[in-house]
């Protein structure tokens, strides 16, 4: 989870608590348990972050940073997600159940450079045109995350735990298998919810 030169006890301590906030969430999750899992007093945690906040805090801004720094090059921060170690995506997942502030600047984030994204592949051909980009970008989003969100009911029906590798990347596949080849073989439903939108907005 981090490499060697990282190792220093403030790094254990977030790096610990990294892995138990994804397992039991932030509320319950207490100082000396992180403590104990990193091998360090109570007081030390206390000494580096504050309180239990500010080391939910220094989470959140570790997984931010490390979802920026990998996905610069490529512009796909939700292909950094499902790419990142298994827990960041447990993390993730207990953060965006939980209402982590970090969680939700992270969505926010992910979906703004996605929409850049599928513009970008809107304009070299490789993504078909939109009617409304951000809605598009929210739920492709929304779709490829929830498997994390959902982890229990969708690890017992595909067999593993969706933070872990092999199972995020068989959700993520059947997703865009789907938005690749598509799903339906007529309009029907896009008809039907066209015509829904289109009476919701007459009233």
């Amino acid at each position: 989870m981090s490499s060697a030169s990282d190792l220093t006890a403030r790094a254990r301590i977030r790096d610990a608590a990294l892995a138990r906030f994804g397992t039991d969430g932030i509320a319950g999750t207490s100082v000396r348990a992180v403590a104990a899992d990193a091998g360090v007093s109570p007081g030390l945690v206390l000494h580096h972050f504050g309180s239990k906040d500010g080391l939910r805090q220094a989470c959140d801004d570790h997984v931010l940073d490390s979802i920026r720094a990998g996905g610069e090059e490529e512009a796909d921060a939700l292909g950094e997600v499902l790419r990142a170690a298994t827990p960041v995506r447990r993390y993730l997942a207990r953060a965006f159940l939980d209402g982590s502030s970090g969680a939700s600047a992270l969505f926010t984030e992910i979906v703004d450079r996605t929409e850049a994204w599928l513009a970008d592949g809107e304009r070299e051909g490789w993504v078909r045109p939109s009617t409304d980009s951000r809605a598009r970008a929210v739920v492709y989003v929304s779709w490829l995350l929830a498997p994390l969100v959902l982890g229990d009911h969708v690890g017992r029906l595909l067999g593993g735990d969706p933070a872990e590798t092999r199972t995020a990347v068989r959700g993520a596949k059947a997703g865009l298998e789907m938005l690749t080849d598509g799903l339906f073989a007529d309009d029907r439903w896009l008809s039907t919810y066209t015509a829904i939108d289109e009476k919701g907005r007459s009233k």
